[in-house]
């Protein structure tokens, strides 16, 4: 197998030859197809995440076809199509498991980032960690749900069933969620870096009812907003952007320090509230109901070869929606 390896911090990544893997008990061998590239792909590179390690292949929004799979796996074969998401192990075990609340596992992995993810040509997963795809999409456009479509699918659920929503930090999960908002009848409000008229006309074109600067006052009060940006300083924006009784969501896995802010931001009942990775239950609920909503991913593809090059351009900003390697 070949990947884009990271050796070190903030390094680049480099192109490797490295010895075919097998799948253990429980496991499953995908040859890989297609991998999105995601935000947090660049905080791991950064070693902005609790305890990092190298080397590591990043990658987790994974689309393949199985090709191996490990002793005691029930309900997959070969040459299905599925997906792997960053959530790539829990115990079982432990209190928050229990309580089937898994996305909080005091022991989990995490593809990617604590075990190698999907900027390969292969890879090997957990089967309980793998979602069946169906043969409806292209791998490329299916690649972006695997986290981007995720998290958004679990910022909404937590958001509560408030029709006006903020969206601050339109890029691949935000422009798939306005998807879904508008789906279920809700009407969108876009927020981007000031000035960026260009993906403001983006954030218009998938369906946003308005679209601004993240320095401006929506034309009515939210009911909810949802911050994907990962910037601090937008928490007591959004915060002033909500109605009393209305919620503010951090739906990124890292974000810079929330600066201080008057009491009256918050008061009034006004909740915040925090993301943190996703459940299995939430990839069933969302990947069952994307061929109904009609969802259509805008992506840039790269040769996974490129994957460096998707990379700076994803910290630049200097496309629309998701960047997704082509294996």
């Amino acid at each position: 197998m070949h990947a884009m390896v990271l050796k070190q911090w903030r390094g680049p990544l480099e192109w490797t030859e490295l010895p075919d893997r097998q799948p253990g008990p429980g496991e499953i061998r995908l040859k890989v197809s297609a991998c999105g590239v995601c935000r947090t792909d660049l905080h791991v590179i950064d070693a902005e995440l609790p305890h990092p390690h190298t080397p590591i292949i990043p990658g987790h929004e994974i689309v393949g076809r199985i090709d191996m799979i490990g002793s005691g796996v029930v309900g997959l074969g070969m040459g299905q199509r599925v997906g792997i998401p960053w959530l790539g192990h829990t115990c079982g075990v432990c209190p928050f498991c229990k309580m089937q609340r898994e996305n909080l596992c005091d022991r989990p992995l995490f593809t990617g980032y604590t075990r190698d993810g999907g900027y390969a040509t292969a890879v090997v997963a957990e089967a309980r960690f793998a979602f069946p795809l169906g043969e409806e999409g292209s791998d490329e456009s299916l690649a972006p749900l695997l986290c981007a479509g995720l998290i958004g699918w679990r910022s909404l659920v937590i958001a509560g069933e408030g029709e006006a929503l903020g969206l601050y930090g339109f890029g691949a999960a935000a422009h798939i969620l306005t998807q879904v908002a508008i789906a279920q009848g809700r009407t969108v409000f876009a927020f981007t870096r000031p000035g960026d008229h260009a993906t403001q006309a983006f954030a218009r074109s998938v369906g946003a009812h308005w679209a601004g600067g993240s320095d401006e006052a929506p034309p009515q009060l939210l009911d909810a907003a949802i911050l994907f940006a990962s910037v601090g300083g937008l928490v007591p924006l959004a915060l002033k952007a909500v109605r009393k009784g209305g919620r503010v969501v951090c739906a990124a896995i890292h974000m810079s320090d929330i600066p201080s802010f008057p009491y009256s931001l918050f008061w009034e009942e006004r909740q915040l509230l925090s993301v943190a990775n996703l459940t299995r239950q939430d990839g069933l609920d969302f990947l069952s109901q994307v061929p109904r909503m009609g969802i259509v991913t805008r992506t840039n593809p790269y040769p996974l070869q490129q994957a460096n090059e998707a990379l700076t351009d994803l910290r630049a900003g200097r496309f629309d929606g998701a960047a997704v390697l082509m294996v």
